[in-house]
């Protein structure tokens, strides 16, 4: 078997894209999706026809050009869900607007739309994770969505606190973010490289993994945001582990053998104290962790200036 085959067999593996032949090509149970690969997927001739039955659609909704804009982008957000969900026999993450990180109830709001859109499609909500940023409103959100049957993947994580947070909320799915935190830790360093098992990224989902098993929380781990193989390889057991085609492609043509690194039976027999993740720890928590702080800040700003970009490009076609 291929690196590939074998991580398949400890793991469920999920595209990190919005193409829809990286999808078919790996064969994946789940994919994902954020702004950033629908605007690069939306400039695709080959997916033209998704921005436009999004800008048709726009145009019965409403006559304000604004109501016309957000609705263009939620239906283009869904029509590229449903496309995926063609595909992958599991499940497909769509993201809310990350403007709104910070306000709980137009996360709530923006979440339920975007399942409405989806049923209005004949899809069972149960398919559909909502993305939403691991901040505390966020996590609020979320919990609220839970509890009425709308499950969540919480991105742009990057600490236990924040992990331990969405656990508590009962949250669907945690998206720790390995590659970003990497990078935060080579630049505070200032090296070029850190091997992979003592790769900060990796070092943080394996103690998330090892808590979640411990305390027998259902909230689901996906590692996100890788930079190599090796960091794949390092977190091999992991509940899911979400890869770009690149990487994909990489383990693919490997047969490197890939041993099961995380073992929640294992991770069972370790002591770990359990965590307060009432606001007053999280919010101290995350003032210590300068990171987290920084990398959690920057992941809002980058997604949403491609959220921008995206809307300028429907825009310039309304």
């Amino acid at each position: 078997m291929n690196s590939l085959e074998q991580l398949k067999k400890m793991t469920k593996v999920v595209a990190d894209t919005g193409d829809f032949q990286s999808i078919n090509q790996f064969k994946p149970i789940d994919s994902t999706t954020n702004p950033s690969l629908i605007y690069a997927a939306a400039q695709d001739e080959k997916y033209a026809h998704l921005v436009e039955n999004a800008l048709e659609t726009a145009k019965g909704f409403s006559r304000d050009k604004a109501e016309q804009l957000a609705h263009a982008l939620d239906v283009l957000a869904v029509n590229f869900g449903l496309e995926i969900l063609k595909i992958v026999p599991g499940r497909v993450s769509t993201e809310v607007d990350a403007r709104l990180s910070f306000d709980t109830t137009k996360t709530i709001e923006k979440a339920k739309k975007l399942i409405a859109l989806y049923q209005s499609s004949g899809i069972d909500k149960n398919r559909i994770l909502i993305k939403i940023a691991a901040t505390w409103e966020g996590i609020q959100a979320a919990d609220v969505l839970e509890k009425e049957g709308i499950h969540t993947n919480l991105t742009l994580l990057f600490s236990e606190i924040q992990a331990a947070a969405c656990a508590e909320a009962g949250v669907q799915l945690i998206s720790p973010f390995v590659g970003r935190i990497l990078d935060w830790y080579k630049k505070d360093r200032g090296v070029d490289q850190i091997p992979a098992p003592e790769d900060p990224g990796v070092l943080s989902v394996s103690r998330i993994f090892n808590y979640f098993k411990k305390y027998e929380y259902a909230t689901e781990i996906m590692g996100a945001s890788f930079r190599n193989k090796e960091e794949i390889i390092e977190l091999a057991g992991c509940d899911l582990l979400t890869i770009s085609p690149t990487l994909l492609a990489e383990l693919e043509s490997n047969t490197i053998t890939i041993d099961k690194k995380l073992d929640a039976e294992k991770a069972m027999l370790l002591e770990i104290p359990k965590m307060n993740t009432d606001e007053i720890s999280f919010r101290w928590q995350m003032n210590e962790n300068a990171m987290a702080t920084e990398k959690l800040a920057e992941g809002i700003r980058k997604f949403s200036a491609d959220l921008v970009k995206l809307e300028s490009f429907i825009e310039a076609k309304m």
